[in-house]
């Protein structure tokens, strides 16, 4: 007999939640590895052909181990007893408490071992029995690994006491050849699994466990996801190219369609031309969110009239689920026509006036209020950044207009989008009416920021009020509550202007929002900034900047965003240096004797006083570094300042090991403090590099 045979497991049910089928299937598959472990049973994951791995269709969960050892190893058991002083009596002969015990362990007293711990001699029974047959502990193991699963709410049926994510109907546990004697959710587990609803209506006799996957593909039945979802995929690809242009696939409506069907077949559909004047955003998440469907887009990358159905068998007439498909397509397409038509007629101004009447804050005022404060910052950073103040001022007054609209009421996600198709039927220039869209950019993480020069100006406008109106109204983030999605907003504010490269300064336009802010509402605007800040530090943490990096700028406060990233790759440059450690030591040793200086420190360093070689050796290195880093620094070449700094770490090494800087000499103390506070001053220009000390 082998050692190892494959194992397969399958729960057969009811249609499962496409959504959570993925995460449901791998928590069975890890649940059965887990309760495999506990019992010390060895798998082997790539052993054979087939690696192990999670399998699941519509209509099932299954785990396939290629390998798992048909017993368990040798079980050695130890239990301890009684202490010498209470297990024998002073004769030497057994108390009652042991010879208890070694009744209980099976053993003659005589026969059990001593051990020896922190309290003294104590007996201890030990033994080893052979492991069980692992198709034996099959049954336990496929219930732990049931009822370990997520499930929510899990559903009754029948007259069953037993629930389940869906009603369960069939079992399969197969160790090798063998099927397994066990029960789970009240079904009997045998060797026969089901094919496809409609191609193949009948059972699936499994002689063992590796031809599971054959045999269901006989079956009509794709059980593994993989393959499955390349079958979607290529179905969908040969459809599009039958149509003559390409579809739409977004990854989470491929594995959604996936998790939908078990034997895949793409139905090439279309629609009536005329609906393409709809905004083809509203046409394309009628078919993705509601039907399911993959948009056809021609070779500009525009819509189609085509779009691509993914049913769940092979038809004999596919005509038939074409008409289906479309005919349930078109009423919610003409309801998006209508929407689109009756709002053309109100146009985007009647509904910007619209907006005095919605509430946007309680303390912030209207979101027409709202609109006026994004138009006053809008003006002031377009002027600030090289962009047309005029269009960004009307850009923001319309930006919110959409919210008035039929389209945007029924799919909240074209907030922007409609506004920049009703902008352009309003004969708006080209840059206003992309800019009221851009303005949502980034909308989720990863997103792009606003490709525009207006729609950053905008972006940035909108989240300054947004964050501004937030902190003032007290509506700051705690803990997982965040609902004006602040955080959000601020990293979206940092990653515009960082990205577009717009040199802002970031205090100002606080001070502007400040300003701009209803009466009676007051903002701490190095409270924002600091939360801005502080998104930033995950924003770079993804980019892999060292955490130690980062608090060398922020410690230093730039203004600029923009700046602040210079500094930033600056550090990074300088860490590289074999002469930044040692400088990094000897600014943070400065910075602790400086601020334990409780006099004033003279304003210069007075050359007649620098009495030792070391100190004047610095001196002089530092005179000539200042000179050579203030056109750098005027020019913001941190790099260039921070290479030439790393010149003087010789210099500063000499003074430290030949210079007492704390001297009895009142005069010449303050000298040498004045010294170090330029050495560090000049480094500070660019950022604290003591940051980077590790001692």
């Amino acid at each position: 007999m082998a050692d190892f045979l494959p194992l397969l497991i399958e729960l057969g049910t009811e249609e499962l939640p496409p959504k959570a089928l993925p995460e449901l299937a791998q928590a069975f598959h890890d649940g059965v590895l887990k309760a495999l472990a506990a019992r010390r049973i060895e798998v082997k994951a790539d052993a054979g052909d087939q690696p192990a791995r999670a399998l699941y269709t519509p209509r099932r969960l299954a785990s396939f181990l290629p390998a798992v050892a048909v017993q368990q190893p040798v079980q050695h058991s130890e239990v301890l007893g009684p202490y010498l002083n209470i297990g024998l009596d002073a004769s030497g002969n057994p108390t009652p408490a042991l010879l208890g015990f070694a009744q209980k362990s099976g053993l003659d007293w005589q026969k059990l071992e001593r051990v020896t711990d922190a309290k003294g001699m104590r007996f201890v029974a030990r033994s080893s029995r052979p492991g069980a047959a692992t198709i034996d502990l099959l049954g336990e193991i496929v219930n732990e690994a049931v009822k370990g699963l997520p499930i929510p709410k899990p559903m009754r049926w029948g007259n069953r006491d037993i629930a389940f994510v869906r009603p369960a109907h069939w079992l399969v546990i197969l160790f090798g050849r063998e099927a397994a004697k066990a029960e789970v959710l009240g079904l009997k587990a045998d060797r026969m699994s089901r094919g496809h609803r409609f191609h193949h209506d009948k059972g699936v006799w499994l002689n063992e466990a590796g031809e599971y996957l054959q045999a269901l593909r006989e079956a009509k039945v794709l059980a593994d996801p993989r393959e499955r979802r390349e079958r979607v995929r290529a179905e969908i690809a040969a459809a599009a190219r039958e149509a003559g242009g390409t579809a739409r696939v977004l990854p989470e409506l491929l594995e959604e369609v996936n998790c939908l069907v078990e034997w895949p077949k793409a139905i090439l559909c279309s629609f009536e031309a005329g609906f393409l004047r709809v905004p083809q955003e509203a046409l394309i998440s009628t078919m993705e969110s509601n039907q399911k469907f993959f948009p056809v887009l021609d070779t500009d990358g525009k819509l189609s009239e085509k779009f691509i159905g993914i049913a769940n068998l092979e038809s004999k007439d596919p005509a038939q689920i074409r008409l289906g498909y479309e005919r349930v397509i078109r009423p919610r397409f003409a309801d998006a026509q209508f929407f689109f038509d009756e709002d053309l007629k109100q146009g985007l101004a009647s509904m910007a006036e619209g907006l005095k009447t919605v509430t946007y804050q309680a303390k912030l005022g209207s979101v027409a209020d709202k609109a006026a404060r994004v138009a006053h910052l809008a003006e002031i950073v377009a002027l600030k950044a090289g962009a047309n103040a005029d269009h960004a001022r009307v850009a923001a007054l319309l930006g919110k207009a959409d919210l008035q609209s039929r389209m945007v009421n029924e799919f909240p996600e074209l907030q922007g989008i409609a506004g920049r198709y009703y902008a352009a039927a309003a004969k708006q220039p080209a840059d206003v009416a992309a800019a009221i869209d851009e303005a949502y950019q980034p909308r989720f993480a990863g997103d792009a920021i606003a490709p525009s020069k207006l729609g950053q100006v905008l972006a940035i406008a909108e989240r300054l009020d947004t964050l501004a109106g937030g902190f003032a109204a007290g509506l700051k983030p705690t803990g997982n509550k965040d609902p004006f999605a602040l955080r959000r907003n601020a990293l979206g504010l940092a990653r515009t202007i960082i990205e577009a490269g717009l040199d802002l300064d970031l205090v100002v336009l606080l001070d502007a929002a400040a300003k701009s802010l209803p009466a009676g509402l007051t903002l701490d605007t190095a409270e924002l900034q600091e939360f801005i800040l502080d998104r930033l530090r995950g924003y770079y943490a993804d980019q892999g900047v060292p955490s130690v990096q980062f608090d060398a700028v922020a410690d230093v406060r730039p203004a600029s965003l923009l700046d602040f990233d210079r500094r930033l790759k600056a550090i990074a440059e300088f860490a590289k240096l074999r002469e930044a450690s040692s400088l990094a030591a000897a600014n943070k040793r400065i910075r602790n004797i400086l601020k334990k200086v409780e006099t004033a420190i003279p304003a210069s360093v007075d050359a007649s006083k620098l009495v030792e070689p070391a100190e004047q050796s610095l001196h002089g290195a530092l005179a000539t570094a200042l000179v050579d880093t203030d056109p750098l620094l005027a020019k913001r070449d941190y790099v260039g300042t921070l290479k030439r700094l790393a010149q003087l770490q010789g210099p500063v090494d000499n003074f430290f090991e030949r210079t007492m800087v704390m001297a009895d000499d009142a005069a010449l103390r303050d000298n040498r403090l004045a010294l170090l506070k330029q050495v560090a001053d000049r480094f500070a220009a660019v950022a604290a590099v003591e940051q980077l000390s590790a001692s």
